[in-house]
């Protein structure tokens, strides 16, 4: 053995005099906390930031305009005003009004050593910097929170030339809004004032910031990860290192501080930039994106939200040059196209940044909508709007879909999303569920037709994540499917009210990426990549989602259920924009087809085109939900107000063309009109269901000659005639009574006991509650002995989210209100009706409860429907209306129709995910079966629901102050109707029947007994036979028709799907009177996917064209039809009974 007693020896020493170093962890770690700010602001790291700032006049000059009340003027309507001297300290406001800033900087010369100069303007809110010519640069996001931006770096030409002038436009709002006492979500403040607390030009310290950074993310991995880790305590040694190195007042201690950062990220890891994110593992599980989350409107109106979009983009765009590595993705169509009208010179920077790679449009749709109220249409059109933008301003189209904050998600969605050309799909709203744990990261979404879309629900739980380390390892450690994929999506930058990325953000990132390159307990994170690239290699990594598991149907929010009901108006005007937009189509594709009567028609596409952006908008996620500011309320209501105008002027049009000589006939329009003896009237049915209809027509005054056209004359003075379209077809006439009407009778003990009844059903109301709902014909009791129905009042206190929630307690405390002040206002022949009187504490509350003498559908077996016209003055706070029905009927699941079909939910306990849907989103029924019966309730406006155990409920007017301090108050009118049925729901007619209660009739006023008409009651245009579960519901032309005055193929777009989740063989039966030479299923951007075949059957007498179409359960279908040459029309003259002898129909052949 060799001896090694001549081996050097290391200089370890023999004696150890010293105390040890045992460190105490814990305090070293607190210490951390004294190092920037606080009490030590004046010796510590924050003293050196700044190396110089100046505020005097004789370097900085302020001139300021501002604009009168709460007007927004454009950069060039400001520039023209008369400016008046400002200085820093001066307060501006109240809130929401806009001030402009002329801005003239002096710059020392002995300031151009200096690596950057900037001009610190912090107004304690929003602000916007443009050059003089009037280009947006950048947004300054005032006040000392997360989101602070106030710093403008002058350019360098600028401070070699000593001199710098731009403008600013200051908005008195912050990030959100101005609410009154602090609390996020309270009503605005409207009489806030902010004072301008920096105007200062100033040279920052770059090294000291760099080392703010560095010890940012030092802190934050000390924080984050595990105190067993080496990388924990190797940081920990680092960040206490540098604290002991710094020393104020010694400028070189700074970079020697730096150098001590290099322990973690690597030596010479600055120098690389964005050269980092080449290096270390070649595969990232943690992809960062950056994103501004803007809302279209929620704690501020929308023409707020036009400057955010400009603020925040512009940032974007300045970053961008500062960054290579940075992405940015944003969504909503709207939002570009506000910036494209009102920003041009911005919007071409956008847009030059898309073509670059830098800045990625996604998600598809006009605005991010809420998915739970629009209807399957609405939601169509939110893609194709936004898709159709995408594409003609940028040259390509969204690929994945992107909701990230809607209220829950309908399981019509899916299908919705492919059929729009996409199938990815973003979100991670369910995070905020407040009862059960949502199961997945990524996994692929079943939709309630069997359609699957790649779906990522980031694990970071946010999509204003602040790029922090614990958001990157929350990417990793927080992901729940990381057996079938470890990467997650990490979307950061300052959201809700704007701002996005910060260049704090995009340093720690850096810095996170060089730690990891040598270290493996964090994940690493990239950067440079798009959410489509992301989606792709995850499609990949998984084999095509084979991999993953599936989540099938509705992604239910265990949160926010209120906002199916709060602000009753916006529900009700965004249910009758949507009908009033389809029937609007319907009529203008007919009379730009027919074009009978007036020749000229064009088929209006750019004002329904307006009148649907108007409604689209509205459905942004935090404005249909009833969650906003009172301000955005009233933006709302006057674009319903536009739509409701534009739509019925548009319907008047179209009405010209084939019903020439015919005007509206309503209640409200008969004071403009003139009736005459030879009049008549008629109606236009926009559904494709046979149908009979009760409508109230008016017979006082001039339209007294309508008494005669009407089959009875309520107390009230209005008539009541019965329209008859039972045998199909667009044009509806008036008659007499059927054979098989069932007239209705009222019978009263003359104070608390009523009875409405015809020979079908029966409705008794005693003691002010409904006691017994009877199937006359079955002699069935639907009501359990000893239980009630009708309104109830429940107390309303969310645990927070005033607007958006109501908690599952609510149902503990009810009071049972009992209808009042009976009086009988119509008693048959063809209509019965009570009307009764609620007051409670400051409310009152009328119902009118009518029942007809026909039933709800003209289905073999239909029940008549009970009607409950309700019109509310309505005063309460923190209460919730609702109506309900105790039933005779048990189900562990009630039906509840969604987007284009039905979702069933559970009426039992049994888990804690049942219990979650204590309330339920519905649209236009909801309904609760057994074998061999069923009761619906049927919703005109209304969209909350509920059915637990045998009590099926509607909602009704819910009373929040928060953030509206006025939700609800006022008047309401609004409907609903009971319709019992035989057989199970799978078997009845109530789809059919609540499709017909929100589709009223348009009825007509004729001067004289006699017109042409292009239609015949024979039949529709469009006729679907052999399946009744399939539903036609859209007629409208092509998006891409020319609809200049010349003659072109003209396309023809329809939209149907299957109502009940079964299969259908349908045929489409087109009328000869429309020459169509080819048909193809398309998607929803009516790219053509198939054609299909025309065969016009010889023992078609009518010689109607056949496209034979097959449906699976709730499958969508869009058929394009080409429609070509014109032939002289051969008129036909048609016999009609005596109640329709006004009609001479001209049947057109053109084919």
């Amino acid at each position: 053995m060799a001896c090694q007693h001549n081996r050097p020896t290391n200089s370890y020493p023999e004696q150890n005099l010293g105390p040890g170093n045992k460190w105490i962890k814990h305090l070293t770690q607190n210490r951390l906390g004294t190092f920037t700010g606080g009490h030590f602001s004046d010796v510590n790291l924050s003293s050196v930031l700044f190396t110089h700032r100046l505020d005097d006049p004789g370097h900085i000059k302020l001139q300021v305009w501002s604009a009168p009340g709460l007007t927004k003027p454009t950069f060039e309507e400001a520039m023209k005003q008369k400016f008046k001297p400002a200085k820093k300290g001066d307060s501006f406001g109240p809130s929401w009004t806009n001030h402009w800033w002329k801005v003239s900087v002096t710059i020392p010369a002995y300031w151009l050593q200096y690596e950057r100069v900037q001009f610190e303007f912090d107004p304690g809110c929003e602000a916007m910097i443009y050059t003089v010519d009037g280009t947006p640069l950048q947004g300054i996001t005032g006040g000392y929170g997360g989101d602070r931006r106030v710093e403008y770096i002058i350019p360098l030409d600028a401070r070699k030339k000593g001199t710098h002038d731009f403008i600013i436009e200051s908005s008195c709002n912050g990030m959100f809004g101005v609410p009154w006492n602090g609390d996020t979500i309270a009503p605005p403040d409207m009489n806030r004032y902010f004072s301008l607390d920096s105007a200062d030009l100033v040279v920052p310290n770059q090294e000291a910031w760099g080392l703010l950074w560095d010890f940012t993310t030092l802190r934050e991995l000390v924080d984050t990860l595990p105190g067993n880790t080496a990388l924990q305590n190797r940081a920990l040694v680092a960040a206490n290192e540098i604290m002991n190195v710094f020393k104020n007042g010694d400028v070189d201690s700074v970079g020697k501080a730096r150098k001590v950062a290099e322990e973690v990220f690597g030596e010479g890891w600055e120098q690389k930039g964005e050269k980092i994110y080449e290096e270390g593992s070649a595969k990232a599980q943690v992809w960062g994106i950056g994103h501004c989350h803007i809302d279209t409107a929620w704690l501020w109106p929308y023409r707020v939200t036009q400057q955010k979009v400009a603020r925040s983009w512009s940032t974007q765009v300045d970053l961008m040059e500062r960054y290579p590595e940075h992405r940015f993705t944003c969504s909503q169509a709207q939002q570009y196209k506000w910036l494209e009208e009102l920003y041009p010179p911005l919007f071409k920077a956008v847009s030059s940044k898309i073509a670059s790679g830098q800045f990625h449009p996604v998600g598809g749709s006009w605005v991010e909508n809420d998915s739970n109220m629009p209807s399957g249409e609405a939601l169509a059109r939110q893609f194709v709007f936004g898709q159709r933008y995408f594409e003609s301003r940028f040259g390509k189209r969204c690929e994945t879909a992107w909701l990230p904050d809607s209220f829950g998600l309908t399981g019509a969605l899916p299908q919705i999303v492919r059929g729009a050309g996409m199938k990815y799909f973003f979100t991670q709203k369910l995070s905020w569920n407040n009862i059960n744990v949502f199961p997945h990261s990524t996994f692929n979404w079943v939709g309630i037709d069997g359609t699957q879309i790649l779906c990522h629900m980031t694990p970071v739980d946010t999509y204003t994540a602040q790029a922090t380390v614990g958001d990157v390892n929350k990417g990793l450690t927080n992901h729940k499917n990381l057996e079938s994929s470890s990467t997650s999506l990490l979307v950061f930058g300052n959201g809700d009210g704007g701002g996005g990325p910060l260049a704090k953000m995009l340093e720690n990132l850096r810095r996170i990426r060089a730690t990891t390159n040598n270290h493996r307990e964090l994940p690493p994170v990239s950067m440079g990549r798009s959410v489509d690239e992301f989606f792709d290699e995850l499609a990949d990594e998984t084999k095509m989602g084979k991999t993953l598991p599936n989540w099938h149907g509705e992604l239910y929010l265990e949160f926010h259920r209120g906002t199916y009901t709060s602000h009753g108006s916006i529900k009700k005007g965004n249910r009758k924009s949507e009908i009033l937009l389809r029937d609007v189509e319907h009529v203008a594709t007919l009379a730009s087809l027919y074009s009978l009567f007036k020749k000229d028609y064009l088929y209006p596409k750019a004002k329904i085109d307006e009148c649907w952006e108007k409604v689209l908008l509205n459905q942004f996620h935090d404005v249909l939900p009833g969650s906003a500011i009172g301000m955005v309320y009233d933006d709302a209501e006057k674009l319903y107000t536009e739509v409701r105008k534009d739509g019925q002027e548009l319907l008047e049009e179209a009405f010209d063309t084939f019903l020439p000589g015919s005007s509206l006939l309503s209640l409200e329009s008969v004071a403009q009109q003139k009736f005459t003896n030879s009049g008549n009237i008629v109606a236009f049915n926009t559904t494709f269901f046979p149908r009979r209809d009760v409508v109230k027509v008016p017979v006082t005054g001039s339209a007294s000659r309508l008494k005669s056209k009407v089959v009875q004359t309520g107390k009230d003075g209005v008539g009541y005639a019965l329209m008859d379209g039972s045998q199909g077809g667009s044009l509806v006439a008036s008659r007499g009574l059927f054979a098989d009407c069932m007239p209705p009778s009222i019978f009263s003990n003359g104070s608390d006991h009523f009875v409405i009844r015809n020979s079908s059903v029966q409705l008794t109301i005693s003691g002010g509650r409904i006691t017994s709902l009877f199937d006359v014909q079955l002699g069935r009791e639907l009501i359990p002995e000893g239980e009630s129905g009708g309104l109830v009042i429940f107390e309303d206190r969310p645990n927070y989210w005033d607007a958006w929630d109501v908690e599952i307690h609510h149902l503990e405390k009810a009071t049972k209100l009992e209808f009042s002040k009976f009086s009988v206002v119509a008693e048959g022949p063809l209509r019965a009706a009570i009307r009764t009187e609620i007051k409670y504490n400051k409310s009152t509350i009328v119902v009118t409860i009518s029942l007809d003498a026909i039933a709800a559908t003209v289905k073999a077996n239909s029940r008549s429907l009970f009607l409950f016209d309700a019109v509310v003055d309505w005063h309460e706070r923190h209460e919730f209306l609702k109506f309900e029905l105790p039933l005779n009927i048990h189900n562990d699941n009630a039906i509840y129709e969604s987007q284009w079909g039905f979702v069933q939910r559970p009426t039992h306990r049994n888990t804690t995910w049942d219990s979650a849907k204590f309330e339920v989103c519905g649209h236009k029924y909801a309904d609760l079966s057994e074998y061999g019966y069923g009761v619906a309730i049927l919703s005109e406006s209304k969209y909350g629901f509920s059915c637990q155990g045998n009590v099926l409920r509607i909602s009704l007017l819910r009373a929040a102050t928060a953030p509206d301090a006025e939700q609800d108050q006022g008047k309401h009118e609004f409907s609903w109707a009971v319709l019992p049925h035989v057989g199970h729901f799978l078997e009845s007619d109530v789809p059919m029947a609540a499709y017909l209660f929100n589709s009223p009739l348009h009825l007509r006023y004729i001067q004289v007994d006699g017109v042409q008409s292009a239609l015949s009651q024979r039949g529709s245009p469009f006729l679907v036979d052999g399946a009744p579960n399939v539903i036609l519901e859209t007629i409208k032309r092509g998006e891409d028709d020319d609809f200049s005055r010349t003659k072109t193929t003209s396309t023809v777009v329809l939209r149907l799907y299957e109502a009940f989740g079964g299969h259908a063989q349908v045929r489409l039966r087109v009328a000869p009177y429309l020459s169509v030479v080819k048909a193809h299923v398309t998607n929803l951007l009516e790219d053509e996917l198939s054609e299909l075949s025309l065969v016009r059957p010889e023992e078609d007498e009518e010689g109607f064209a056949i496209l034979k179409l097959n449906f699976h359960g709730f499958e969508v279908k869009t058929v394009k039809l080409v429609v070509g040459s014109w032939l002289p029309p051969v008129t036909e003259q048609l016999s009609s009974t005596k109640h329709d002898s006004w009609v001479n129909v001209e049947k057109l052949r053109l084919f």
